[in-house]
């Protein structure tokens, strides 16, 4: 779930505050980097969030009969945290970038728009305008 909420709001981001003009203005090339940017970044957030609970089933499954209680004694609270972090935020942030760049890839080969943007004014039906 993390993925896919971060994912989108990053690319929304990163269309409305970095890129200088609007995403049906950008070639499909830009639009595909801004998916792999954003699901790299959406990946770290992943990294980061799950990283404790990792290292703690890692720890876990490496000493049978132990305890969450043994787990935070022997890495440590900060551990839990810190331990291995950096690999994983490069293997994870790569992989899920170049998850959503295969998938926006894939809906740029099929003729669909790629994710995220910030989405058009709704229009403004004829009944609407007369009021």
């Amino acid at each position: 779930m993390m993925k896919f909420a971060s994912f989108e709001t990053i690319v929304e981001m990163i269309y409305k505050y970095a890129i200088p003009r609007p995403k049906d203005q950008c070639s499909k090339g830009l639009q595909l980097g801004v998916s792999f940017a954003g699901g790299y970044v959406a990946g770290v957030f992943c990294a980061i969030v799950s990283h404790p609970a990792d290292n703690l089933v890692s720890f876990l499954n490496n000493a049978r009969g132990a305890t969450v209680g043994d787990a935070v004694k022997k890495i440590g609270l900060l551990g839990l945290f810190t331990r291995g972090l950096p690999l994983r935020i490069v293997m994870i942030g790569t992989l899920t970038g170049a998850q959503w760049g295969i998938y926006d890839a894939f809906k740029v080969f099929v003729g669909l728009p790629t994710t995220g943007g910030v989405a058009p004014a709704a229009a403004i039906s004829p009944s609407e305008a007369k009021a």
